[in-house]
């Protein structure tokens, strides 16, 4: 499932992730950490691997387009979870 949202939208969500959330989703979903953290908008690909976050510049840091919603998925999840 695609998913199209803003760039400063998805680091919003990141940073509103409690402490330790990216080696927990990594872990939920047989990834490495730095994987889960280049979703959300880090450039290491020496350890981590691409996860299909295509982005087009523009306002609000730009559009970005989610080939995989799963990481999304289990970060919204956490944040519901500590409302």
């Amino acid at each position: 499932m695609t998913k199209t949202i803003t760039f400063n939208e998805l680091r919003r969500i990141k940073d509103a992730l409690p402490s330790g959330s990216m080696a927990k989703i990594a872990e939920e979903l047989g990834l490495e950490k730095q994987t889960v953290k280049n979703y959300f908008g880090s450039g290491d690909y020496k350890e981590g691997k691409s996860v299909g976050l295509h982005i087009e510049p523009g306002p609000d840091g730009g559009i970005v387009q989610l080939d995989d919603t799963s990481i999304l998925e289990v970060a919204l999840r956490m944040l519901e979870e500590i409302k």
